[in-house]
């Protein structure tokens, strides 16, 4: 967390973001490493009754995911007003989601893991051990509501090795770098 570079620029809030099973947690952790800060895993903030719920293959509704995120926006705001650096991995799959997020630290930003139905799926169908079973990625993907022009952040390929996707976050915070990749 004493990163020398870190130290040089500017506290940075990122939330990876994208449907489950596109590599946020991977993706989170290797930025987290990258800037020297600290990695939140979204899922470990679900309550029970909604890991339950996932796990019986029941997607969650807007009520289900309403304390889960203020929770996500609490340690948000907490980080910004400490000026830390975080890193922070939550599907966002909604803009009102991620406006909710943003309502913790107007400056937060996005990085958005997207690609392919079937890469997706046969990396969920490989997970062991996590609750998110495959047949909710339909649900996600019709819930997902891409990154808007006038949202921080960058839109990645999740066919990308996970070194190129950390690089062009990393990228994309430099002044000169465009929003959107």
């Amino acid at each position: 967390m004493n990163n020398p570079s870190s130290k040089q620029s500017p506290a940075v809030r990122w939330v990876v973001m994208g449907v489950s099973g596109c590599g946020k947690s991977s993706i989170g952790q290797g930025l987290a490493d990258a800037l020297g800060c600290r990695y939140l895993e979204g899922d470990s903030f679900h309550p029970a009754a909604n890991v339950a719920k996932m796990s019986a293959g029941i997607p969650l509704t807007d009520a289900d995911r309403s304390d889960w995120l203020l929770r996500l926006q609490g340690e948000i705001a907490t980080a910004q007003a400490k000026g830390e650096s975080l890193v922070l991995s939550c599907s966002a799959l909604k803009r009102r989601y991620r406006d909710l997020l943003r309502s913790g630290d107007p400056a937060l930003r996005f990085a958005h893991l997207a690609g392919p139905r079937e890469i997706i799926a046969a990396r969920m169908a490989a997970r062991v051990d996590h609750y998110m079973p495959p047949s909710l990625l339909d649900s996600q993907l019709r819930d997902l509501e891409p990154l808007q022009d006038d949202e921080a952040g960058v839109l990645l390929n999740l066919a990308d090795t996970p070194e190129q996707l950390v690089a062009t976050i990393v990228r994309s915070m430099k002044p000169s770098a465009s929003l959107s990749a």
